[in-house]
């Protein structure tokens, strides 16, 4: 579960750059490199970044437990 965690957040960190680039350049890198945005490679990225977000939902309730904050003072 560990690497599925770890590998969801670093594509969730590669589509908020992705959405930085976006904002402040109008320039979209994950259609650059993979042919533009209706592109079938863009769309997968796309589709397999928002699946990561929604997998990261489940961390929401690990934020606030009892046991993150107990495990991290020992």
């Amino acid at each position: 579960m560990k690497t599925l965690d770890n590998i969801a957040l670093a594509l969730l960190i590669v589509g908020g750059l992705n959405w930085l680039l976006v904002g402040l350049f109008e320039f979209d890198l994950v259609a650059t490199i993979f042919g533009g945005e209706t592109a079938l490679l863009s769309k997968i990225v796309y589709i397999v970044v928002g699946v990561c977000a929604l997998y990261s939902l489940k961390f929401f309730p690990l934020i606030n437990s009892d046991t993150t904050s107990t495990r991290n003072e020992r």
